[in-house]
């Protein structure tokens, strides 16, 4: 196995003032909206974002070719996970993105989003256990991010119980949707 005693890099960056009531309001918001366990789920998505954010004010200052090359880079990456949609995106639509553009890209968006789950939560709770698969391949990371070319691939696993169309909770969730088609 490995070493008990590794110890693993963070990948999220705290908050400098923990008790600021407009980001505690805002995180509690994103978590209730987006099913997420805890604010370190956010915490996690604004990083990522401040990472391509800083990426890009540093290449808007620098002309130099291997700034282009690198611009065409990030645009690609941020393409390829459909965090930036725009056909000709510019390094001022990279500083506008916003956490919720990378929130939406997670695996647990997007198979609630599918109708593959009736809530946030559950949709967490299908990833967890091992009942999605993408590509063909169990997924159990519910923050994931998934590809543009991906995300048709989003569907049940195939020994999962919910890959039958008569699995009881599968009725519920299809019941839910429909409801919620004619509702509107």
């Amino acid at each position: 196995m490995g070493d008990p005693r590794r110890r693993f890099k963070k990948k999220y960056e705290t908050p400098n003032h923990p008790w600021i009531k407009e980001r505690i309001e805002r995180e509690k918001e994103l978590c209730r909206k987006y099913g997420l366990r805890r604010k370190r789920e956010v915490w996690k998505a604004e990083t990522i974002l401040r990472k391509y954010r800083r990426q890009a004010r540093r290449l808007i200052g620098d002309r130099s070719e291997q700034a282009l090359i690198e611009e065409k880079q990030l645009f690609s990456v941020l393409r390829k996970y459909g965090i930036l949609v725009k056909d000709n995106p510019t390094l001022d639509d990279v500083l506008s993105l916003t956490v919720e553009n990378i929130l939406d890209r997670r695996l647990q968006t997007l198979v609630f989003r599918k109708g593959l789950a009736r809530t946030p939560r559950q949709a967490r709770q299908l990833i967890v256990h091992g009942h999605i698969a993408v590509n063909g391949r169990v997924v159990t990371a519910p923050s994931y991010l998934v590809k543009v070319d991906e995300e048709d691939s989003i569907d049940y696993a195939k020994n999962s119980p919910f890959n039958d169309k008569n699995h009881p909770e599968r009725a519920k969730i299809i019941g839910i949707i429909d409801e919620s088609v004619f509702n509107e």
